[in-house]
């Protein structure tokens, strides 16, 4: 069993719906995320600029395999990352499962996660690279 494939045995259900309507489960398939220099990243866009704008929020389930990295960038907007599971890591510190970072518009990281690790990410706006 690969190490993606471990890691998707940790994705939680995804479910969507309208007011008024039953929600209905729908699959989670990821892509590969490559922008800004990330390496061994995957994404499932929960939502994006391509629907709110340019310069508009965006959420998604990221995956970072072992070893994923992210080069620094600047947040001009509030980044919200909630670990899911496995752990992820700043220049801060390593966050394991159910932790729930917050990125204030000005701040600068690098995330990595040498073991791998799945999060729920929401952007105010898009991120810079630095």
């Amino acid at each position: 069993m690969t190490t993606a494939e471990q890691l998707s045995g940790l994705i939680p259900s995804l479910f969507t719906g309208l007011v008024g309507e039953p929600f209905t489960e729908q699959e989670i398939v990821f892509e590969p995320l490559v922008t800004d220099g990330r390496a061994s990243v995957e994404i499932h866009r929960l939502y994006s600029t391509a629907e709110t704008g340019a310069d508009g929020p965006a959420a998604a389930i990221v995956r970072y395999l072992p070893g994923g990295t992210a080069k620094p960038h600047l947040h001009p907007g509030y980044e919200l990352i909630y670990v899911i599971s496995g752990e992820l890591e700043t220049d801060d510190g390593v966050y394991g499962p159910n932790s729930l970072l917050m990125m204030r518009p000005g701040s600068v990281h690098a995330p990595r996660s040498p073991h791998g690790c799945i999060g729920l990410a929401v952007w105010e706006r898009p991120v810079q690279p630095v």
